[in-house]
């Protein structure tokens, strides 16, 4: 009920969609590794962000929100999703993530399948987080297919990027895909560039590629990737096989590499950040999960900060179609490795950069989402405390400068049930 009543104080009763907004007073986060400043000020003008910063002037006949003593920061990014194509992992009717029966891979464009009423979208947005990667997961091949970059915003329109990447496995997941090794899932990875290669301005009607393992779709839908027009999300994770990723460039030099998982990116970050490749990185990885992650560290985002890299946090195999609301324990995690002596964490600018412009980075979208610069899209988050703090909630969620709803499924059964007698019908008849 507190939460409530300052979310009503800060808005008042004019909705905010459709109008100049200025926040004022905030202590305001820019998003871009920089710190906090105190006393800002942010103005969205038609969907964009038009300044922020301290002493940034109020233009006249915006609507005013006071947000003294409160947090504003850009709506955050998850950097590896499966949200919104996916909602109960057993049940195979709400399980879109992946084909593991198709004679397609590459050509699967995941935009296809996401459902933007699915309850994890509602859950996130509710916990400040306004854009997404949801990336297909693979089938018969090492190809999981074209990923997607969407909004979280409550409107039918969810996707905002469809076919922004295509998302590939190396490692011990492709290996057993590819016939048994690694030298298999490589032989695979290559021998499908080529064809791509060879493929390109021919006819893309059915079938496969003439003397060729690839249907021509999937062929088609690779192009792309070859010719580095999109970026190439490449879930690895032992320090061994990332070098022998990077070492693909050398062969297809165009390729826009991003590496997810990366638990032992941290033993070969010199590497990583000489070739300029970006990472979304598991954050909680600290434990021997596998025999490719036997060196996991918390400290894996720190040094590879360190080194240079451009990181953000990715949540692949962890929960990744629900849980992506724990990015900002992430984040503050990183804030309190700094402590531990011996560990190696980020500073809190940096920290929170992890979880928006980090992630946008990566896939090329800084331009767009991910910080409060002048130009970028709307998204906003009001929040009543630190947002790397467990404790803390948003008050107000904008996104492309449009006022959302934050209640959720869960909220509106609590809502429901908190008061136990039935009325005139069961309470699971009530709207």
């Amino acid at each position: 009920m507190k939460r409530l009543a300052l979310f009503i104080a800060l808005l008042g009763t004019t909705p905010l969609a459709a109008q100049t907004v200025a926040i004022t007073h905030a202590k305001l986060v820019i998003g871009d590794g920089s710190a906090p400043v105190d006393d800002g000020t942010v103005v969205i003008a038609g969907g964009r962000v038009t300044a922020a910063g301290r002493g940034v002037a109020v233009p006249a006949g915006a609507k005013v929100i006071d947000a003294e003593g409160k947090w504003v920061s850009p709506g955050l990014v998850a950097g590896f999703t499966r949200m919104g194509v996916v909602e109960v992992d057993g049940v195979r009717e709400t399980n879109d993530a992946g084909a593991g029966q198709s004679d397609f891979s590459a050509a699967l464009d995941i935009s296809l399948a996401v459902n933007p009423r699915a309850t994890p979208i509602a859950v996130s947005r509710a916990e400040g987080i306004t854009r997404a990667v949801v990336a297909p997961d693979t089938g018969k091949t090492i190809f999981g297919g074209q990923g997607a970059i969407i909004d979280l915003g409550a409107d039918p329109q969810a996707v905002m990027v469809p076919r922004a990447f295509q998302f590939v496995e190396f490692g011990e997941s492709a290996a057993a895909t590819a016939g048994g090794s690694r030298p298999a899932a490589f032989a695979m990875f290559r021998n499908a560039l080529l064809e791509a290669k060879a493929f390109v301005g021919k006819p893309q009607t059915g079938g496969r590629v003439t003397d060729g393992m690839l249907t021509k779709l999937d062929a088609a839908a690779l192009a792309p990737m070859v010719a580095g027009r999109v970026p190439m999300l490449v879930h690895v994770e032992r320090a061994a096989d990332i070098v022998q990723v990077l070492d693909l460039t050398r062969e297809f030099p165009a390729l826009k590499l991003v590496l997810v998982g990366a638990t032992e990116a941290w033993m070969v970050a010199p590497q990583i950040a000489a070739a300029r490749v970006p990472v979304l990185a598991s954050a909680l990885a600290d434990l021997p999960s596998s025999f490719e992650a036997l060196a996991a560290t918390q400290s894996n985002i720190g040094r590879l900060a360190a080194a240079g890299v451009t990181v953000g946090i990715g949540m692949i195999n962890d929960d990744e179609a629900r849980q992506a609301r724990l990015i900002k324990q992430y984040a503050g995690n990183l804030v309190a490795l700094t402590r531990v002596p011996g560990a190696s964490g980020l500073d809190w600018g940096h920290a929170f950069a992890t979880i928006s412009s980090g992630p946008a980075r990566a896939l090329g979208l800084d331009g767009e989402i991910g910080s409060l610069r002048a130009g970028r899209r709307g998204d906003v988050v009001i929040w009543d405390g630190d947002p790397l703090e467990l404790s803390s909630a948003p008050l107000l969620v904008m996104i492309d400068g449009v006022e959302q709803p934050l209640a959720t499924r869960p909220t509106k059964l609590r809502d429901r049930y908190a008061v136990p007698q039935e009325g005139a019908l069961p309470k699971a008849y009530e709207r």
